[in-house]
C-alpha cells in the first residue's frame, strides 16, 4: 500500500487509539485519529478515506449504527470492525450490516495489519476489475447480475443491494455453478488467505445472500448445503 492510503481509526480509548495509529503509521499508512462518530463524519466531509477501523463500543453513537450509516452513504468506504473477545452476536450483526471484516481485542499487531491490508487489497482489486473488465452479465433463475456495475436485479428488474462480501460470495457461486465448493475455497476466494479456517463470515454472508435471493427457507434449493462442509449453487448460469 502506498503512503496515500488513508485509514480512519475510530476508537474512544486514547491509549488504544494512539497505539493503533502509531502501528499503522509505521506501516506507511496515513492515519486519521477519531474518538467518536462525529469526528469520523468531519473527516469524511474533508477528504477521501480508504478504510475505517471502527470500534464497536463507542460513547454516544455505537459502531453498529456508524457502520449502518456508512453502508447507506453514496460513497462506499470499507469497514474493519473491532470487537471485544467473545462478542459473537455483535460481530455477526456488524457483518450483517456490511462490515468487510472484523478483528477481536486483544489483537496481535501483525494480525491487525494483515487484515487491514487484506480488506484494502480486496476492495481495490474489485474496483479495478469493475473498471477494466468488459461488461459481464450473469443470468440465473430470473435474476441478473451486471458484474461490471455490481448490480443485481430480480425478474421484475428491481435492484437488490449487496454488500461487498455478499457480492464476492455470489460471484464465487456464479463462476463455479453446479459444483460443490467447500468453506475453505469460499473463504480463500472472498476473504483471501488471511482468513482463519474457523471464520464464521461465510455463514453470515451466505445466510444474508439466501434471504436476498428468496432462498432462505428450511431447505434452500438455490444454494444447497452439502454434507461434509460444502455448498452447491444449483442453477445453470448464462454469461454474456
Amino acid at each position: 500500500m502506498s503512503e496515500s492510503t488513508v485509514i480512519a481509526v475510530v476508537e474512544d480509548d486514547p491509549e488504544i487509539r494512539t497505539l493503533v495509529s502509531g502501528l499503522l503509521g509505521r506501516e506507511g499508512f496515513e492515519v486519521l485519529s477519531c474518538a467518536a462518530g462525529a469526528d469520523l463524519d468531519r473527516a469524511l466531509g474533508r477528504r477521501r478515506i480508504d478504510l475505517v477501523l471502527l470500534d464497536l463500543m463507542l460513547p454516544g453513537e455505537d459502531g453498529l449504527s456508524i457502520c449502518r450509516r456508512l453502508r447507506n452513504a453514496p460513497v462506499d468506504v470499507p469497514v474493519l470492525m473491532v470487537t471485544a473477545k467473545g462478542e459473537d452476536i455483535d460481530r455477526i450483526l456488524g457483518l450483517e450490516l456490511g462490515a468487510d471484516d472484523y478483528v477481536t481485542k486483544p489483537f496481535n499487531p501483525r494480525e491487525l495489519v494483515a487484515r487491514v491490508r487484506a480488506v484494502l487489497r480486496r476492495t481495490r482489486e474489485a474496483h479495478s476489475a469493475a473498471r477494466d473488465r468488459p461488461r459481464e452479465i450473469y443470468r440465473f433463475g430470473g435474476w441478473t447480475l451486471d458484474a461490471s456495475a455490481r448490480r443485481l436485479t430480480d425478474a421484475e428488474a428491481r435492484e437488490v443491494e449487496l454488500t461487498g462480501g455478499e457480492y464476492d460470495l455470489l460471484m464465487a457461486f456464479l463462476t463455479h455453478p453446479q459444483r460443490v465448493l467447500n468453506r475453505e475455497q469460499l473463504l480463500d476466494w472472498t476473504r483471501g488467505r488471511d482468513a482463519a479456517p474457523y471464520d464464521r463470515t461465510i455463514d453470515v454472508q451466505l445466510s444474508r445472500l439466501r434471504r436476498k435471493l428468496g432462498d432462505s427457507g428450511r431447505s434452500p434449493t438455490l444454494v444447497r448445503t452439502v454434507r461434509g462442509g460444502g455448498y452447491l449453487f444449483s442453477l445453470a448460469v448464462k454469461r454474456n
